[in-house]
């Protein structure tokens, strides 16, 4: 089947956009609409005294200056969060709103203060500068490490420690008691540092108000318009979610962070209502990393017991997680708190504790990031893996191998919650190091040698939790002349679901992918959705558009009966058409499609047209899972790693496509290898300040950072949900980070080198193996070595 499920199908959308004719977020323009640009606090802490807008508003064609108090005034509503979580002394969560503009103390870089709206861009962006703000400033602080530390400045006065909650998982009292009893404990800190997405393109918001229809629409790239809708509806505007339009066309990448609701959004609707006028805003590259919220950004001790003879016995883990100075939403709540539980990986470890702090301090709020807590998760039990092998004296891949959890032990609930239904997790690592020919590894490290280059070599086995129990809606529409209209409640960024959505229905319906036009991202247009994330599309929408497509067929087979004057029961259906059972008497989908249209050809009490609607709900959560390799190269002398190999053993269950499914793969290794060896959100330590916020300082991976990565599959699908899939927009990155960490750390040991957080800059990783050297000379050496 040339375009059925599993097929290397090459993407339909792409002709499209590679011919200039996306219709990305900028693209979009509505007659008559302002240009809107907000002014940002430069303090990371700041009172403010003062705001004078009075010389901005007097500017050339400025149509309106808008404050804090100005949004306040007109009694709008402010998301909040609603999971349920407390202090460790059982009191409630402190969790303060983010507000849309401040009105009396700013708390990180970036945090709006007031927005002007102007006739064009250029003269909003005079006009801002001469918004007079009169700020006192007052302590920050900035790294998770010292926001934790008893002492740091508040960022809120009411809440003395700056620790917002404590979440826990598993049985503290059995990990305990298994840690008295072990025969070694390894502890290990860990830092994963402050990242952002970088998207091609950054984030902007079109807002309109239609008087006549008391009615709001919304453009914006986010990943799920529906949530949008409701949120801005019920916990903003405070009206009927029928009043709110949200519409989301091709989004220049998401990876979670583009998300839901921003401040932005909701004040370029509440402008276009005042205005009467719609109001654009597009954030420019410079103002990214102050205007969005971030990734990553803790600290994570882990400790490992193991019996004598390295067999695992319990894990426990105490995290500082940095959620920024505000929590917007629930989205402050969700990473690394809800996937800490793949923090045993694909081990047996029969108990385990996690505690995590969310730290409050003065940076922007962090939020789900491609792999959302997994990637920390993984990173965390796989270098203390290494660690434990290193202080028993047993080979780091033979440790993993004694530990495995058997295909004869799944399904298994794991110490810390999840329910690992199935996954051949010996297979991988075996696959994996056959096509990476570790024999011949040995080899490579001499030839490295030869040039005067250190070689290390990474394996990390890697699980994720992923497609979570939340319903999603397909509709299928035929037309009278038999072609489709194809919705869905999710929200393609970039992933192929064009693509691989059309598969499906080619899989289920045979249809001609050309016959199909696919719709999403539009509140109006598609009924119900919840969106792209945490690699639910192809688990959700697909089980949604099997079941969708399983209703057509039987729809159908009522009429194609009656057209073919036979019983229903005789009516088979398979290739794209009907057939009387047993007969060559057949009739195609498409034509039944065209006579649901005909009243005149219709049986008594069958409504006219073909449509059908299913929305679906996983029972439980998946779990892709993998095993990634790495091999590296470091010169000594100057600190730079190159990458020289790469391999991945994936497991997503059941391949919809092939060709998509390594770019997915490829594009999450190349997210986790720029995390390990540039990327990283700086602040200065004292002011607070932003010192990475253009690309001249945010060290981005580029074409010659990466090596070629080789996909191999070893699918083990799922028996939950119809597709058997398990999803793969995040599984490139959760391996990724300590595969290529361990690398680096296996090509420094001979050096003595024995820690090194991220990110393994030149500089860094020259530092590491300096003080390493320094560290092993002998008193008599040292004092000779010159200054």
């Amino acid at each position: 089947m040339k375009f059925g499920v599993g097929q290397p199908v090459t993407r339909f959308e792409d002709t499209r956009l590679l011919r200039g004719r996306g219709r990305f977020q900028d693209d979009v323009n509505v007659p008559h609409q302002a240009y809107c640009v907000f002014v940002r606090s430069p303090h990371a802490h700041a009172n403010i005294r003062s705001i004078n807008t009075d010389a901005a508003a007097a500017a050339p064609n400025v149509i309106a200056v808008y404050t804090g108090k100005d949004y306040v005034a007109d009694g709008l509503g402010m998301p909040k969060a609603n999971m349920p979580r407390k202090k460790a002394d059982g009191s409630p969560m402190f969790a303060p709103q983010r507000p849309a503009l401040i009105v009396d103390r700013v708390r990180y870089v970036g945090d709006p203060v007031a927005m002007v709206i102007a006739s064009t861009l250029a003269e909003a962006k005079d006009a801002a500068e001469l918004v007079d703000v009169d700020y006192e400033p007052l302590p920050s602080v900035t790294s998770t490490a010292d926001a934790a530390r008893p002492g740091s400045p508040r960022v809120w006065d009411e809440n003395a420690d700056n620790i917002s909650h404590l979440y826990e998982r598993g049985d503290k009292k059995a990990t305990e008691a298994a840690f008295e009893r072990a025969h070694r404990i390894v502890k290990r800190r860990y830092v994963i540092t402050r990242v952002h997405a970088q998207y091609m393109e950054p984030r902007g918001a079109i807002g309109t108000y239609d008087e006549g229809e008391d009615r709001f629409t919304l453009y914006a790239d986010v990943n799920y318009p529906h949530r949008v809708r409701n949120m801005l509806a019920n916990q903003v505007f405070k009206v009927p979610e029928s009043k709110v339009r949200v519409v989301c066309q091709d989004v220049g990448g998401g990876f979670g962070l583009k998300g839901w609701q921003y401040v932005e959004h909701r004040l370029t609707l509440w402008a276009a209502r005042k205005l009467e006028r719609p109001v654009k805003w597009t954030c420019e590259r410079s103002e990214v990393l102050m205007a969005d919220e971030h990734g990553r950004d803790n600290i994570g001790e882990i400790e490992l017991a193991l019996d004598a003879n390295g067999k695992f016995l319990a894990v426990r883990v105490h995290m500082d997680a940095n959620i920024g100075a505000y929590i917007a939403s629930d989205r402050q709540l969700l990473t690394p708190f809800g996937n800490i539980g793949t923090v045993l990986g694909v081990y047996d470890i029969p108990v385990a504790y996690a505690a995590i702090n969310g730290v409050l301090s003065n940076t922007p709020p962090t939020a789900p990031y491609r792999g959302a807590g997994r990637p920390e998760a993984i990173y965390l039990i796989e270098r203390v893996i290494e660690a434990a092998a290193l202080e028993m004296g047993i080979d780091a891949l033979e440790l993993r191998r004694r530990n495995l959890i058997p295909t004869t032990n799944l399904p298994l609930k794991t110490a810390l919650g999840p329910y690992y239904d199935c996954g051949d997790f010996k297979k991988n690592m075996d696959m994996a190091l056959k096509a990476a020919d570790l024999p011949g590894y040995t080899k490579r490290q001499k030839e490295s040698e030869q040039r005067g280059k250190l070689r290390g070599f990474g394996l990390a086995n890697a699980i994720e939790q992923a497609a979570g129990p939340q319903p999603e809606l397909a509709e299928i529409r035929f037309n009278p002349s038999g072609t489709v209209i194809l919705l869905m409640g999710t929200k393609t960024h970039g992933q192929g679901h064009d693509t691989m959505f059309k598969q499906i229905l080619f899989e289920k319906l045979g249809i001609d992918p050309k016959d199909v036009h696919f719709i999403d991202g539009d509140t109006d247009r598609v009924p119900f959705g919840m969106g792209s994330n945490g690699s639910r599309s192809m688990v959700a929408g697909g089980g949604a558009l099997v079941s969708a497509a399983a209703k057509i067929v039987e729809r159908g087979r009522k009429l194609a009966a009656h057209l073919l004057e036979a019983s229903a029961a005789d009516i088979e259906f398979a290739d794209n058409k009907f057939t009387v059972a047993g007969t060559d008497r057949s009739i195609t989908l498409k034509q039944v499609a065209i006579a649901s249209f005909q009243p005149a050809r219709l049986p008594p009490g069958f409504a006219p047209g073909l449509i059908e609607q299913a929305t679906y709900a996983p029972p439980r959560d998946t779990f892709p899972n993998s095993c990634h390799i790495c091999e590296v190269e470091v010169d000594q002398n100057t600190g730079e790693v190159d990458l020289l190999r790469y391999l991945v053993v994936d497991d997503v269950g059941t391949v919809i496509n092939p060709l998509t499914l390594k770019g997915q793969i490829h594009g999450g290794v190349a997210q986790g290898v720029g995390q390990i060896l540039t990327e990283q959100v700086v602040y200065e330590p004292e002011s607070g300040q932003l010192l990475s916020a253009s690309f001249m300082d945010y060290g981005m991976p580029r074409a010659d950072t990466m090596c070629n990565i080789e996909v191999v599959s070893n699918p083990t699908p799922t028996d939950s949900n119809p597709l058997g899939a398990k999803g793969a927009g995040e599984a490139g990155c959760v391996g990724a980070l300590p595969a290529v960490m361990i690398a680096i750390m296996n090509a420094l040991a001979p050096l003595g080198v024995k820690e090194l957080d991220m990110p393994a800059t030149p500089e860094r990783v020259w530092q590491a193996i300096e003080q390493a050297q320094a560290s092993a000379k002998t008193p008599r050496e040292a004092a000779a070595t010159p200054a």
